[in-house]
């Protein structure tokens, strides 16, 4: 099998030779190292070397205000180019004080549109930058939970999820709209080339869902549903990301149609590889299971290709195996990497 087709019978929970595998998408101080180890230059090149079915491609967004789409609101109004280092949830955006959606109205609040920021050209060539055979995907996020919590402010956007919620669902919206017609550029640009996107929504703490299953269902499932009926009228597989305990929202997931679940985080509570097996097998796949709180920083390789072996038994296809969290950090050793793609990669 090549990386495609077994990423596509991963999908569909037929057999494999072997399973899937994601390195992720380490973060900018995790690359050095990781690169030294593998005696290559820079990521792509780690890619093609360290056995990844993957090749991730960040969708390309330049606007006045930021680079990458994932900050492409300027909730703060003040022209400042929001990085991943300095955005939060917490501050107040620019609707903290709005009280109805007459309020929200008058704020004038510039809202962007994507066609503007994103170059067709410049997605198909980075497209074409993947090797022929790895599964590309567009790594398009489209956290329009997160971006609705950044316009009011955490505290204010979820009390309004219950005070006022026509309000909420006014910015949602939009922002849900924004997504959809970056996503259908993107897609457009690049039609036939890429086999999955990326998008979702951290709503899971260690312990359980940030929110109420019910106004998970309300305010996030169906923004979700709106972006898989685009990926999934091109032909595209959608992996949904949250970070935490989702277990509750996971069947609400499924019925929005999304293909695979990501990460799973295996020591936040419920999200145990064997009890999703037990709950969710045959109605949707999975990705990660290898820990990135404890084993991966702390444990050994033989303790990292330990834990792939487990993975490899209680999901035998329907899992993209792959760190519980995307964005590797720099205190993950290299060998530890490596042990997990040396194991992943061996046919029993």
């Amino acid at each position: 099998m090549n990386s495609r087709e077994r990423f596509y019978a991963t999908v569909e929970r037929k057999p494999v030779d072997r399973p899937a595998c994601w390195l992720g998408d380490p973060t900018p101080e995790a690359v050095p190292a990781l690169c030294e180890y593998y005696h290559v230059d820079n990521i792509k090149e780690l890619k093609k070397v360290c056995g990844d079915d993957f090749y991730a491609v960040e969708i390309p967004y330049k606007s006045p205000t930021c680079s990458a789409i994932f900050a492409a609101f300027d909730w703060y109004m003040n022209g400042s180019d929001i990085d991943t280092e300095h955005r939060t949830l917490t501050a107040e955006g620019c609707f903290a004080q709005c009280e109805d959606i007459e309020d929200i109205e008058a704020v004038n609040f510039e809202w962007p549109d994507p066609a503007l920021y994103i170059d067709p050209e410049e997605c198909r060539r980075l497209v074409d930058e993947a090797p022929e055979d790895k599964v590309v995907m567009g790594m398009l996020w489209a956290c329009h939970f997160q971006d609705t919590c950044a316009a009011f402010g955490m505290e204010n956007c979820l009390m309004n999820m219950i005070s006022d919620p026509e309000m909420v669902h006014y910015v949602d919206d939009r922002i849900v709209d924004f997504y959809v017609k970056a996503l259908k550029i993107f897609l457009e640009a690049t039609k036939g080339k890429v086999q999955a996107i990326l998008i979702g929504n951290d709503m899971g703490s260690q312990r359980g869902l940030m929110i109420s299953p019910k106004l998970v269902k309300e305010f996030v499932i169906p923004g979700a549903k709106k972006l898989v009926e685009v990926a999934h009228s091109y032909g595209v597989k959608v992996v949904y990301h949250s970070c935490g305990s989702i277990v509750e929202a996971i069947p609400f997931l499924i019925e929005a149609g999304v293909d695979i679940i990501h990460p799973i985080q295996a020591l936040a509570a419920g999200m145990d590889p064997q009890n999703l097996k037990d709950k969710f097998e045959g109605q949707v796949s999975f990705c990660g299971g290898v820990d990135t709180q404890e084993l991966l920083p702390n444990g050994t390789p033989e303790q990292v290709a330990a834990k792939v072996k487990e993975l490899r038994t209680i999901f035998p296809t329907g899992l993209i195996i792959s760190p519980s969290h995307e964005g590797l950090q720099d205190d993950v050793p290299p060998q530890n990497i490596k042990a997990m793609f040396d194991e992943v990669n061996k046919i029993y």
